[in-house]
């Protein structure tokens, strides 16, 4: 429930708080403009300000609901709330926990439960009363609104919520969570080998967590795509690009039908490993040329027969670039909880098209030497040829 008569959010940064004032600084801005483009991006009129480790977004009652959505899909936020703004008083926020109370007691969601929770934060000698008086005499205010209620300190139906600044308060009733991490663009780009199953935008979604713009790749595999692939592939990343209006995610659309076919013809039990290989290889030449500073790829320990830990350590040789593998720990249930939670499942369900080449016995204990000698010749040039013959996909 938003508070009646809230017309601001209270958004609050997860890492950028641990860094240096200058640092702070930069990503607090940083963030206010990527939060700006997302309410753009979703028609919020509202204005973004930056204040004392904090963002303010200055909406209408109508639409602070939106602006607090549109807030909480910013990388770099902690959480939003939806907030009352009262003069720094004692009686005003009493008074207002009171209209927030009554309004929340003729909802279908009232509960019998509930907790204030209030913070007073600069000079003790800017307000005479304590964050304890706050809660005392809110939490009285609450209960007389409230049906018969009960304090409960440790895990309420509902909680009050009590920010008190020197020049202003805000009264709330919930902390939308964000997806913490730090704000986009406040790392350098990295290269997104991007399938469009379920496991590599999640992995690309993670790199945004913590600050990296996506430059996306996807490898065309001809007649080895499958229905949909480079259908699905797309929608993902649309997806994606959803959370970050205001960076370019226009997809590097790579020819590797010929590359498949050859492995198919030519390379037994090493063949997805080859493969790995070839794809690393053209997203290095695709970092080179827009200044990315490394890979990140779905892959995670185990999950496939080209994931083992030696398996992984056998093509990681093809590039000098960093690969960033985010997923590298998590089990497919997680993974798959998160695609759910960040909208990418649906589009990531249909059978990758690879998995039409993979090998009946493949190779699960690899050496660099055993994949160099499974190598045909010239698939560096090949990849680089297939890199300089990418076309953009705008979304």
């Amino acid at each position: 429930m938003i508070p009646p008569g809230a017309d601001t959010v209270l958004v609050r940064h997860a890492d950028v708080g641990v860094k240096s004032g200058k640092v702070q600084t930069e990503m607090e801005r940083r963030l206010r403009d990527n939060v700006a483009a997302l309410l753009d991006d979703r028609g919020v009129d509202a204005e973004v300000e930056r204040r004392w480790s904090r963002l303010l977004v200055h909406a209408d009652e109508s639409s602070v609901d939106a602006a607090t959505d549109a807030a909480a899909d910013a990388f770099g936020v902690q959480s939003a709330s939806a907030a009352l703004v009262v003069p720094p008083e004692e009686d005003a926020i009493v008074d207002a926990l009171a209209r927030t109370a009554r309004e929340y007691a003729a909802t279908d969601a009232a509960g019998d439960t509930f907790a204030v929770d209030a913070r007073r934060a600069g000079e003790p000698e800017a307000h005479p009363f304590t964050s304890k008086d706050l809660e005392n005499e809110g939490g009285a205010a609450v209960f007389a609104e409230l049906d018969d209620p009960e304090v409960d300190l440790d895990d309420p139906d509902a909680t009050f919520f009590v920010e008190c600044r020197e020049d202003e308060a805000f009264v709330f009733t919930e902390q939308r969570a964000g997806p913490g991490g730090l704000p986009l663009g406040s790392q350098g780009k990295v290269v997104a080998l991007v399938s469009g199953g379920i496991d590599s935008p999640v992995a690309a979604w993670e790199m945004m967590k913590r600050g990296a713009p996506l430059v996306p790749v996807y490898l065309e595999l001809g007649d080895y795509g499958g229905p949909d692939h480079e259908a699905r592939a797309m929608e993902t990343v649309r997806r994606l690009a959803d959370y970050a209006p205001n960076f370019e995610m226009a997809v590097r659309r790579v020819p590797a039908g010929d590359v498949m076919a050859l492995l198919d013809e030519e390379v037994g039990p090493a063949r997805m490993l080859v493969y790995r290989r070839f794809m690393y290889r053209v997203a290095e030449h695709v970092a080179r040329e827009t200044n990315a500073a490394g890979i990140v790829t779905g892959e995670a320990v185990g999950q496939k027969s080209s994931q083992t830990t030696r398996n992984l350590a056998a093509t990681s040789v093809a590039t000098d670039l960093p690969i960033h593998r985010p997923l590298l720990s998590m089990d497919k249930p997680e993974i798959t909880e998160r695609a759910r939670r960040i909208g990418t499942f649906r589009d990531s369900t249909i059978p990758a098209g690879c998995n039409r080449i993979a090998p009946d016995f493949p190779e699960t204990n690899a050496t660099p030497g055993i994949v160099d000698e499974a190598q045909p010749e010239g698939l560096y040039d090949r990849a680089r040829e297939a890199a300089a013959n990418a076309t953009l996909v705008e979304l």
